[in-house]
């Protein structure tokens, strides 16, 4: 059996997969918020099936497509239930959103609950047809997560769910984007530690207090350092391997484009200290803000001028591109950045 997993980005999305994860032995995760995103997350996993049923050449595997905490519109539905059966695969949605009644109405593998949490949701279905946590070892991280992901203020675990809540949406060192396995793994890990500290007293500072070693403990390799100095050993690590996928040319110059990777004073000189092949280090952000670095091999600041009328230090300036479109795939997102360089540099 394959599992594809799609869920949604906070809290509840990632509770879902901290679950699924937990359950099968052969899975594939994604993650989308809301909007067009949810399709092409689809697709990807589509496509992985198809992949999949190629190189194995073995039809009586069974390919569940499971999507959590996320609601279909009838069109996407059908779109999907048409690709499903074109690939021979199931699917099975679990959401708690009331936006999705009309959608849930129309298919039977659509499963929608208004009461409880996409995580309690997914729990209780996979103890029901997966038979998972016979022991209830995780029962109690999922009635916190449902406790604030619901709201039920009263609810004894609802502060310590709470303090999940923002553990989930404060853990940025890692770009969904261009690394979205590594974000995952970052967030399930958080997720994970929440079993040790749930039935301490005081249980929600307990966890508070514990976030930024909890994150340290992520990011450390094999020296202790800061926090941001160890999230930049790690970032760097990942563009490092990944360094040919990232590459973009100014006049000539070679560098090395990140998305919404933030952190650059650090992030951007430990990369080009580890790459020396590498000229310049550029970030861009959703809102078309860029910062650049160099090792004194490129004067930044006139390709700051010249192509976001921006400026700073020959190692150090950022811009902005007021014509730029975000895109949640990295592949548009460089292509755009390349072309509008080379139109600015032509």
């Amino acid at each position: 059996m394959y599992i594809y997993h799609l869920s949604h980005i906070d809290l509840d999305g990632y509770g879902c997969q901290y679950l699924s994860k937990n359950c099968f032995s052969t899975i594939e995760c994604y993650n989308a918020n809301y909007g067009p995103e949810v399709k092409a997350r689809l697709e990807e996993a589509i496509t992985a099936i198809k992949r999949q049923k190629f190189l194995n050449h073995d039809d009586s595997v069974e390919h569940i497509i499971l999507i959590t905490d996320l609601n279909l519109t009838t069109k996407e539905a059908n779109w999907l239930e048409r690709e499903a059966k074109e690939v021979g695969a199931k699917i099975q949605l679990l959401d708690h959103h009331g936006s999705g009644a009309k959608t849930a109405e129309q298919f039977i593998w659509y499963k929608l609950d208004t009461t409880k949490s996409a995580t309690l949701i997914t729990y209780e279905w996979l103890q029901k047809h997966h038979d998972f946590d016979k022991a209830n070892s995780y029962a109690t991280v999922v009635k916190a997560i449902n406790a604030i992901d619901i709201w039920l203020s009263d609810d004894e675990l609802f502060e310590f769910g709470k303090v999940g809540l923002g553990m989930i949406s404060g853990a940025r060192e890692i770009n969904r984007v261009l690394f979205p396995a590594e974000d995952r793994a970052l967030k399930l890990s958080l997720i994970d530690s929440m079993k040790n500290y749930v039935t301490k007293e005081n249980a929600h500072i307990e966890l508070d207090d514990s976030l930024h070693r909890l994150k340290k403990s992520f990011f450390k390799q094999e020296k202790n350092n800061t926090k941001d100095n160890l999230v930049a050993l790690y970032v760097t690590k990942l563009l490092s391997s990944d360094k040919q996928r990232l590459i973009i040319e100014y006049r000539g110059y070679k560098g090395m484009l990140g998305y919404n990777l933030g952190n650059t004073s650090i992030l951007g000189n430990t990369f080009l200290v580890e790459n020396p092949d590498f000229d310049f280090y550029m970030d861009i952000n959703f809102r078309g803000n860029f910062s650049l670095r160099s090792n004194n091999k490129l004067d930044v600041s006139k390709m700051a001028a010249e192509i976001g009328n921006g400026g700073g230090h020959p190692n150090a300036s950022g811009g902005k591109i007021k014509e730029y479109k975000d895109s949640f795939v990295y592949s548009d997102i460089k292509a755009f950045v390349q072309d509008y360089i080379d139109e600015k540099t032509t």
